[in-house]
């Protein structure tokens, strides 16, 4: 619908008639205002607002003569005003880096299966950088912008949390865990520990680990599994050898490259523990690649259980991704309902899932 200003002169040919304009045969409605209401009623716009939002009392007779001409006027508040004037936004701000990812593709799944049913909308900001990070974590959570902060996969500063705390935001960690936020944990040290030891009972000896950079900015996650990669290693006494790590930017192609490079290793492991499902997938390809058959020449374990997992029968550490995107968001909107609730500080399990790339070595 074209929407034109009040100012016929402006438009040789236009007679304004009540609120329609008429130009070269064409109608064009302007859309009713509070202003119109007002004016229609003989009342102020604060009058009117405090009818629709029933903000305050307003004297009946005067409430009807508002309620009277909104419905002459055929006028429907507009939802982000309405929302503004009752000190609400009805809309959460979520931070994801990694956004692409499937992993945290399927925590937003489970946020928005929660969303659909709820009176907010989502603001979503995908971070790639810490210069993004840093951006929106200081300027997002403030009053007027969202009226509550998820963060996934992201660890924020003392300083971070302090100014959240000061702008009073609601605000929900998924996947990491801060002592004065309210989050739902997965741990990453133990989930990977879980792998590894799998492996071990199996009978492998010659386990390589590939994953992100460790070193990354972002990469606490990566660096997380490797710490529980190494205390597997360390609890049986079997040494970690450097040269069965390899770390590369995240992806399946990536995965097959590192893959290929430790498995043509003069000494080559008998069983790779991938960061993730995407990871392990390209060391299946691999492996093909190399007429390696999986598992009885190679086992293969991956992280997440995305839904590929299961089509590839990839054996993997399942962490309820879809429920910790359900959870996170339904402690964020409880928040927000009842401030003076204490945090919420939840913890979801992690989960071996066996499935057909795992079993003994060849050896064994």
């Amino acid at each position: 619908m074209v929407q034109w200003k009040r100012f016929p002169e402006t438009f040789p040919g236009a007679v304004l008639n009540n609120e329609v304009f008429v130009k070269n045969a064409e109608v064009f409605t302007l859309p009713i205002t509070i202003h119109d209401v007002a004016r229609r009623a003989g009342v102020g716009i604060g009058t009117v607002s405090s009818v629709i939002n029933n903000s305050r009392p307003v004297n009946e007779a005067t409430r009807q003569k508002v309620l009277a001409a909104v419905a002459e006027l055929d006028f429907v508040p507009n939802p982000s005003g309405r929302r503004l004037s009752m000190g609400k936004t009805h809309t959460i701000g979520l931070a994801i880096p990694f956004f692409t990812t499937a992993s945290q593709i399927e925590r937003l799944r489970g946020v928005m299966s929660v969303i659909a049913s709820s009176d907010y909308d989502i603001n979503l900001f995908a971070i790639e950088t810490v210069a993004q990070r840093n951006k929106v974590l200081q300027t997002v959570p403030r009053r007027g912008r969202v009226d509550g902060m998820l963060l996934f996969s992201l660890n924020p500063t003392d300083d971070d949390v302090r100014r959240i705390s000061q702008e009073n935001i609601p605000t929900v960690l998924v996947e990491t865990a801060h002592p004065n936020l309210s989050y739902v944990y997965l741990d990453d040290v133990s989930g990977a520990q879980i792998a590894v030891q799998h492996l071990i009972e199996l009978g492998h000896r010659k386990i390589a680990y590939i994953s992100d950079y460790l070193d990354d900015p972002f990469g606490i996650f990566s660096r997380n599994r490797y710490a529980g990669y190494c205390r597997a290693h360390e609890a049986v006494g079997l040494p970690v050898r450097p040269e069965y790590h390899q770390q590369n930017e995240h992806s399946r192609e990536n995965g097959r490259r590192m893959a290929l490079e430790i498995l043509n290793l003069p000494d080559p492991p008998t069983a790779i523990f991938a960061y993730s499902d995407e990871l392990a997938l390209g060391v299946l390809e691999a492996a093909r690649e190399l007429n390696l058959n999986v598992p009885k020449n190679l086992s293969v374990i991956g992280y997440d259980d995305i839904e590929l997992a299961h089509y590839a029968g990839l054996t993997t550490i399942r962490q309820h991704l879809f429920e910790s995107g359900v959870q996170g968001v339904e402690v964020l909107l409880d928040a927000i309902d009842n401030p003076e609730t204490s945090l919420a500080q939840l913890q979801l399990p992690t989960e071996l899932i066996l499935r057909q790339t795992t079993a003994p070595p060849p050896a064994a």
